[in-house]
This record gives C-alpha cells, sequence and structure tokens, in this order.
C-alpha cells in the first residue's frame, strides 16, 4: 500500500463512501484536529509509563473512531463497526479515568503553567490540540449533522 495515492493532487480528498471534498472542507478539517491530538499524544505515550500508557493507547482508539465517525457523513461505518462509533460507555470510561486522578491531586487554586516532566510538557501541548480539534467539531456540527456523542 502506498502511502501517497495522487487523488488529492488538485486539493481535493475522499471521504468514507467516496464523496470528495475540498481538502480545507469542516469536516476535513475537524478529524485532522483530532488525528493531531492522537498524534500528540502518541507523542506521550512514547515517554508513559503503566498505567498512563494503557489509558493513553485506549484514548487514542477511541480518537481514532471518532476521527473514522467524522469522516463517514453518511453515519454508515459505526453502525456497521462497533470500533469506529464512541458510544457512551467511552464517555463514562474516560470521565471515570479523569475523576480517579482528580482524586489524587490537591484542590486547584490557579491556572497551571505547562512544564514539568517532558510527559507533562507534552500532555499540556496535546490538551491544546484537542481543544482546537473540540472547536473544528463544534463547528462543523453547526453546518451538519454531528453525533452528539463525539461533541461530548
Amino acid at each position: 500500500m502506498k502511502i501517497y495515492t495522487k487523488t488529492g493532487d488538485r486539493g481535493e480528498t475522499s471521504l468514507l463512501g467516496g464523496t470528495r471534498v475540498p481538502k480545507d472542507h469542516l469536516r476535513v478539517a475537524a478529524y485532522g484536529d483530532v488525528d493531531e491530538t492522537n498524534a500528540a499524544l502518541g507523542a506521550v505515550r512514547a515517554l508513559a509509563q503503566e498505567p498512563l500508557e494503557r489509558l493513553l493507547l485506549s484514548i487514542q482508539k477511541d480518537l481514532f473512531a471518532l476521527g473514522a465517525q467524522l469522516a463517514d457523513p453518511s453515519h454508515k461505518v459505526a453502525a456497521k463497526r462497533a470500533k469506529a462509533a464512541v458510544t457512551a460507555a467511552h464517555v463514562r470510561r474516560l470521565e471515570g479515568a479523569i475523576d480517579a486522578r482528580e482524586k489524587k491531586l490537591p484542590p486547584l487554586r490557579s491556572f497551571v503553567l505547562p512544564g514539568g516532566t517532558p510527559a507533562a510538557a507534552l500532555l499540556h501541548q496535546a490538551r491544546t490540540v484537542c481543544r482546537r480539534a473540540e472547536r473544528s467539531v463544534v463547528t462543523l456540527a453547526r453546518e451538519t449533522d454531528v453525533d452528539p456523542r463525539i461533541i461530548v
């Protein structure tokens, strides 16, 4: 399998299902930002140890599924393949992981400046990339039908 296809040389790309759209289409921007979030978490995971490494891998798989949903305007892929759908159970699992970690921290009294360890600094960067992805998905949702669980 080649990593280039030459089908996008005129500034268009294919969505799942074959629809051609410009590479700067809102849908492409949204799943591209999600993909960038996934890559940022991969950089953290390369430095992480258990159990953080396992949690990040799980989140990366969820982000891959979320990106697939965004790339599928027909919503057919998620309906056919459970692993390509972000569900309420995914959201609960992630919120539970956040809650468990927050219980171990002292109360937050001010903003946290990015830095600390290399992994912590990369997590801050991943957080900002994720916020951009969130904005892109919300923008897309204003223009077209997006599963509300993706926004969550």
